[in-house]
């Protein structure tokens, strides 16, 4: 046979999520901890490295992980599932409560793996686009719930990647609106400290996402994990792939959570260079910044994919370009690095500025001087 059977319809229009693998000196592209772990933690874990049993399937469930979080939340085992990244967890959440015939609410510009996903699960997807200040537009989405045929609404507090919180009081209308699973990502929680957990006895629908990504520097071994209600986890343990969590992860995630104490001063330096960022590119002429409670921020100018590009190639410096994304054009997003970083980010910042600024000048002088030269050049 010379022919190959096409995949699935839904397939055909979907773009995958990209994630470039740009090389620079600065990476302040992707939301990550600018610090490795603690040396102290890395010596710890050496330790425990002789101890993994490679050669056995790992805990299916993530038991001891599970067990710590649910005691640090105030809640039982079965409140809590841990998969590999906030991803997979997006993954399950569409495959149990999305799918053909279902629907999720999405509200964009927001982490664009929810309509992703909806889309590779066959879920039909209806957006309610975010206002202009990227706040969620609560009317519309009020409205929409009271239909009553919306599965599953995924909400990013802080929002990424425009680092806005939505209202705790919204949050709260849209659960006693509707009996559709209410997804909260808390990605970013340890920067923005608002959470829905003190909710969650009230509202079996609440679901709330974390990662060990971002404030815990575990990008790189995919570790997230769920709040919800035990009759929801049960639902998620029926399409989630057995022993999706390793064990190297497993050891590593449990011994960062249950000595998560050591890396509140790194949150608090990445919430200084956060102020830090905002204060630098606010006082730039031409560029709007927007708030942010997370560890990134977002700001719009003319021009932007040039000034990532100048950024990149000049500077060796890597940062998100959303400009050509509906609802974010012109937009860059920058991940708050080290103070040497955000310093070393907003110097060139003020070099490309300045040098397009003197550009715009020589351009507006040319302009006038062919003018008076009756549309000629100034040097005949």
């Amino acid at each position: 046979m010379d022919r190959l059977r096409p995949p699935r319809r839904e397939l055909e229009e979907l773009v995958p999520y990209d994630a470039k693998d740009i090389r620079a000196e600065v990476l302040l592209a992707s939301n990550e901890n600018p610090a490795n772990l603690p040396g102290e933690l890395l010596d710890k874990l050496a330790d425990r490295v002789r101890d993994i049993e490679f050669n056995r399937y790992p805990d299916p469930l993530s038991g001891y992980l599970r067990k710590l979080i649910a005691e640090a939340n105030g809640l039982e085992p079965a409140n809590v599932l841990v998969g590999n990244g906030g991803d997979e967890l997006i993954l399950n959440l569409l495959l149990a409560w999305g799918g053909p015939g279902r629907t999720l609410l999405d509200l964009p510009p927001t982490f664009s793996m929810y309509g992703i996903d909806a889309q590779m699960t066959g879920t039909h997807v209806v957006q309610i686009p975010r206002l202009d200040d990227f706040s969620v537009d609560s009317d519309a989405v009020l409205a929409r719930l009271a239909q009553g045929d919306i599965d599953i609404i995924v909400i990013s507090n802080p929002n990424n990647p425009t680092g806005d919180v939505s209202p705790e009081t919204l949050l709260i209308d849209i659960l006693n609106a509707t009996d559709a699973l209410v997804v909260v990502d808390e990605a970013y929680f340890e920067f923005s400290r608002h959470t829905m957990r003190p909710h969650m006895e009230r509202h079996p629908n609440l679901v709330m996402l974390r990662t060990f990504s971002k404030a815990f520097s575990l990008a790189g071994l995919r570790a997230g994990y769920l709040l919800g209600n035990e009759d929801v986890i049960r639902e998620l343990t029926k399409v989630r792939q057995p022993y999706s969590v390793n064990r190297f992860t497993q050891v590593t995630a449990s011994l960062v959570f249950r000595e998560r104490v050591v890396f509140q001063a790194g949150i608090r330096d990445v919430m200084r260079n956060r102020d830090m960022l905002l204060h630098g590119l606010s006082g730039m002429s031409g560029i709007t910044v927007f708030p942010s409670e997370a560890n990134f921020v977002l700001f719009r100018l003319d021009h932007a994919s040039a000034v990532w590009r100048d950024l990149l190639h000049d500077h060796s410096i890597l940062i998100r370009d959303f400009s050509r994304t509906p609802g974010l054009e012109d937009c860059l997003r920058v991940t708050v690095g080290t103070e040497e970083e955000v310093r070393r980010f907003l110097q060139a910042m003020e070099e490309i500025m300045a040098s397009r600024h003197a550009s715009d000048i020589f351009g507006l002088s040319a302009v006038a001087e062919r003018h008076q030269n009756g549309g000629r050049p100034a040097d005949g």
